[in-house]
């Protein structure tokens, strides 16, 4: 769903090897290459590490001569622009595309129809056919991206939505009712405003979903009509998967898998066996997360009410899948069964197919004490056969009372798809971004499945560009390894920086590596002053905590760390202060999402921890804590160079003993 890029001009001219050139051929002109480089407004087609992951990952694929494409949709304004001002943050449509995007060539002649809505039936050829319902149009949008000292250049295909001509209503136009003429073009084009739109209310979910689909289903068909393009007239579908493969960033392209089934049955005439065969081979799934509150579900009445051909084909998914746990497990013990359906199953809180109703179905088993009361119960009902009228209304009267009242039913749970399920069930791998987040997904988030597919399990520790976040956003320290190094190739092997090792002793590496952390960092120093209006030392050691605003995240469990700094620093002589801590700079940056309170409230929180500790002159430049406003990739090519302790905060292990320790060593927090 996204791809966080950054700027493109500096990346590409310094993967064309053409710094220098460009350089000065703009000096010549009365610029600088810095200066121009500054005019180009981030792609806001992503917000954290998924998209800065696929962004790298194009950035790789390039370098690398992969024949590779990437997926993703033209947000108009992006997710927001971030305001902070003393009640918080504030968000605003950010219109990067205001200007234009000299680098996407758009491709009108690449167009394919995306459906929502509608009903399905049978024809009398025996296929499914989905009719009716709302159609718009899926345009393409072309982004080069040059791979580093190669001629490759990959494509990342970015789609915009659009309605059909006529669906225009010009009678209702000329009638003057405008707002209806135009309803259906606004309900298309209204798909690619904004990434992540908030699914707080029913139009929200529908509108993400509607997202989810139509990027999924415009670029299976561009793949399935390059695919046939190149196959000529004698195509050979078995072939597919040894010639694409799709590779899902997380659970939002999961809709990936019924609709590759629905193109391969219902348009191009394969078997159910046949399309699930090859679909299965096709896709794989990255996980991002091991929070099972945060693997995505869907209601299933809105994904019937949307898709309801997807749907159908996701329960004949699930109850293939029921088969096989059926056969894996078998019948005999109920309660194993039972747990293996729940925890694996698609779909949630629905009824097993007919077929398989008798399947968790146990005997009623009657206590002792139950049989007892019943054996009395019977005993009273014949002894009050003889007695009189009275005694016998009295009885009746209590037997009513007891049942008069039953308790409550409690309130059926919703039914639910799980995409994550899905993804694991239909594709051929899965794989986590680190060993130990492979480790968790394999013993806890995806247990069952591990003990029946464990082949189907990887890991794939993420990485970054070293182009972007070494050679171009850093190039003083560039220089430095080249000529410690010898070489530049570490450039594209990173593996080549474990030559420093041997020189890390060498006084004139320390100088020259002190003089390069410097230098980046009195540019923040500018950078803050220009963006925030505080003043910091380049002496401080600079302390940056930069990523999304997330309770996970634990931004407010470092702030609240600094605020105890802080308390205890007051508590202190200037001269005990000065003993017992460095100079620090405690950088923040990040967006809380529109409508995730508890996140904004972190964000209002820390700039009122500013606002206070960077007045107190007792304090001075001991302790300063600054909030960056609309933090970016721009922005991370500042803030990282410069950095010298970067915060990924995760669980508390041994964290509250390191943070709150009084000691003038700096503390490396490591993500436990």
């Amino acid at each position: 769903m996204e791809f966080l890029q950054g700027r493109a001009l500096l990346n590409a001219v310094g993967n064309l090897e053409l710094t220098g050139a460009y350089a000065e051929a703009l000096r010549k002109l009365g610029h600088t290459l810095e200066s121009v480089a500054c005019q180009e407004p981030d792609a806001a087609l992503g917000n954290g590490g998924l998209g800065r992951l696929a962004s790298c990952f194009l950035d790789s694929l390039a370098t690398l001569n992969y024949p590779a494409w990437g997926y993703g949709l033209r947000y108009k304004y992006g997710l927001f622009k971030q305001r902070v001002t003393k009640y918080g943050q504030e968000e605003l449509a950010e219109d990067w595309l205001e200007l234009g995007n000299p680098w996407e060539i758009v491709r009108n002649d690449v167009s394919y129809p995306v459906k929502f809505y509608g009903k399905v039936a049978s024809g009398s050829d025996g296929k499914k056919h989905w009719f009716g319902g709302e159609d718009i149009m899926a345009v393409a949008y072309d982004v080069p991206i040059p791979g580093y000292k190669t001629k490759t250049t990959i494509n990342l295909r970015l789609w915009s939505a659009k309605a059909p001509s006529e669906d225009f209503d010009l009678y209702a136009f000329n009638a003057g009712d405008h707002t209806k003429a135009y309803e259906a073009l606004a309900n298309a084009e209204k798909i690619c405003y904004i990434l992540y739109p908030g699914d707080d209310s029913m139009e929200g979910k529908t509108l993400r979903l509607k997202q989810q689909y139509t990027l999924c289903s415009a670029s299976l068909q561009d793949i399935i009509a390059r695919f046939e393009r190149r196959s000529g007239s004698n195509i050979n579908w078995e072939e597919f998967p040894e010639k694409v493969a799709v590779q899902m960033n997380d659970t939002h392209p999961t809709l990936c898998i019924p609709e590759l089934m629905r193109i391969l049955i219902d348009l191009k005439g394969l078997s159910w066996k046949e399309a699930w065969n090859i679909t299965q081979r096709t896709v794989a799934y990255t996980n991002h997360t091991v929070l099972p509150e945060a693997l995505e579900k869907w209601s299933l009445e809105l994904m019937q009410k949307l898709l309801p051909r997807h749907v159908e084909i996701i329960e004949m998914i699930d109850e293939e899948l029921i088969h096989i746990i059926v056969s894996e497990y078998g019948r005999e013990d109920s309660d194993l069964l039972e747990k293996k359906l729940k925890d694996m199953r698609i779909l949630e809180n629905v009824d097993l197919p007919a077929t398989f109703a008798d399947l968790t179905v146990k005997p009623k088993q009657i206590s002792a004490t139950v049989a007892s009361e019943e054996l009395e119960t019977s005993e009273e009902v014949i002894h009050l056969d003889d007695t009189k009228d009275e005694t016998k209304s009295k009885v009746v009267q209590k037997k009513e009372k007891q049942v008069a009242e039953p308790p409550p039913k409690p309130p059926k749970p919703p039914k639910m798809v799980r995409m994550a399920n899905l993804c694991v069930i239909g594709g051929h791998a899965v794989n986590g971004v680190a060993e130990i987040h492979s480790k968790i997904v394999k013993d806890e988030v995806f247990n069952a499945f591990y003990q029946l597919w464990p082949e189907k399990f990887q890991n794939k520790t993420n990485g970054v560009t070293p182009r972007r976040w070494i050679c171009f956003c850093n190039p003083d320290l560039s220089e430095i390894i080249t000529h410690w190094t010898g070489t530049e190739d570490w450039v594209l092997d990173t593996k080549k920086l474990a030559e420093l090792r041997k020189f890390a002793e060498n006084d004139d590496l320390q100088t020259q590596w002190r003089a390069a952390k410097r230098s980046n960092k009195m540019k923040v120093v500018s950078f803050l002053k220009e963006k925030t209006g505080y003043s910091v030392s380049p002496d401080a050691m600079f302390d940056i905590q930069v990523k999304r605003i997330h309770e996970y995240k634990r931004q407010l469990l470092n702030i609240l760390g600094i605020v105890y700094r802080y308390k205890m620093m007051k508590a202190m002589s200037a001269e005990e202060r000065k003993a017992k801590y460095i100079p620090r700079v405690c950088i923040f940056g990040g967006k809380a999402f529109a409508t995730y309170v508890q996140a904004k409230r972190i964000v209002k929180f820390i700039t009122d921890v500013g606002a206070k500790v960077n007045h107190d002159p007792e304090i001075g430049d001991l302790l300063k804590v600054i909030f960056v406003p609309d933090y970016n990739v721009s922005v991370a090519e500042l803030l990282i160079p410069a950095s010298e302790l970067s915060q990924h905060i995760r669980y508390f292990v041994f964290f509250a003993f390191l943070l709150f320790r009084n000691s003038r060593t700096p503390i490396l927090l490591v993500e436990v």
